[in-house]
């Protein structure tokens, strides 16, 4: 009995500490089930009262109720009072909601972003599909598949980031053309747009940039359907008034090659220094595909032809916006994102 007695007395301090303790409701909660619950603490004293001689129960019994319904209203007046600081507390919280919010600073889409959404928006309506492919490529991609052998002098034209003699940063997306021709038969048509790494870094020139790729093969695709494509891209993208000019150009995976030039858009063709007096800037290159690159890839150039052409987004972005620095771009500098 004396036993019994003790354990009451040591989980009534217990209780009365462990309550003093807590501050939430749901604090409070827990502790009433740690207690009072079907398995709880006092819970368990009082089933052990059957094990007691019969007439030592009634004793024990009014000692353990007694603390139950202690317990029952301490819980009940820890709950009544937390209630009560809450109503206290929530008049002086109150938000004025007539006073002015503060202004969350809104961002943009980035110019880079802008423009290469735009070029595949035109180009997807134009019915092209959009391909992608690693960044990091090997050398037989970026490279001997576009007809461009080791020894090759067209490899001078571009300094590239190699990893290993085989292992390299993509330096254009073309690759994406030949994995796609790999894997599908004619007709295909597909944009690939991607990260593409170069060595130099100028006003002009960055390490890393963007660039679109995009090509066409079927039966009897012509220099002329690469023509209307290109027109029509310039001038969905610079405006109908945009005049064009196809200039010869040596490309290894295709020929015939040209750069496609537009009418300068900061003097329309007058001549400033953004165009060296002549009226015209550069914005992609362009061309046939070349024979070499279906044989590479399991074509019949006796059966299909074919034209590619690529773009670098940041030219487009720069003459569309007017901007004089390739280096803006990757900068973060928000007074220059803040103007798109």
């Amino acid at each position: 009995m004396d036993s019994l007695k003790e354990k009451t007395e040591k989980l009534r301090v217990h209780f009365k500490h462990l309550l003093s303790e807590v501050k939430e409701e749901s604090q409070i909660l827990k502790v009433k089930t740690q207690f009072l619950g079907r398995k709880g603490e006092l819970t368990t004293l009082l089933k052990e009262v059957k094990n007691i001689p019969p007439q030592e129960r009634p004793g024990v019994g009014e000692i353990l109720n007694r603390v139950k319904n202690e317990m029952e209203s301490d819980i009940e007046n820890a709950i009544l009072i937390t209630r009560q600081g809450k109503k206290e507390k929530l008049p002086k919280e109150k938000i004025d909601i007539t006073l002015p919010g503060r202004r969350i600073p809104m961002g943009s889409v980035h110019p880079l972003t802008q423009i290469l959404e735009r070029v595949i928006t035109i180009f997807t309506n134009l019915g092209f599909e959009v391909a992608e492919g690693p960044e990091v490529e090997f050398d037989y991609y970026n490279f001997e598949a576009l007809n461009i052998p080791k020894d090759h002098p067209a490899r001078d034209m571009q300094d590239t980031f190699y990893i290993t003699d085989d292992i390299l940063l993509r330096t254009h997306t073309s690759p994406v053309q030949i994995r796609v021709m790999e894997s599908k038969r004619p007709p295909v048509k597909i944009i690939a747009p991607g990260k593409v790494y170069r060595c130099d870094s100028d006003v002009s020139h960055s390490p890393m940039f963007h660039q679109v790729e995009g090509f066409f093969v079927d039966r009897d695709i012509s220099f002329a359907d690469l023509k209307g494509t290109l027109t029509v891209f310039a001038q969905q993208m610079f405006g109908e008034e945009t005049a064009l000019r196809f200039r010869p150009s040596f490309f290894p995976f295709t020929e015939p090659s040209a750069e496609v030039d537009i009418q300068c858009v900061m003097c329309h063709g007058k001549g400033c220094r953004v165009c060296s007096g002549t009226g015209w800037i550069e914005i992609l290159g362009s061309g046939v595909i070349h024979p070499e690159v279906f044989r590479m890839v399991g074509y019949d150039p006796e059966e299909v032809s074919g034209f590619a052409f690529g773009l670098g987004i940041e030219r487009i972005a720069m003459l569309k916006f007017g901007i004089d620095d390739i280096r803006l771009f990757f900068e973060n500098d928000l007074r220059f994102l803040r103007q798109f």
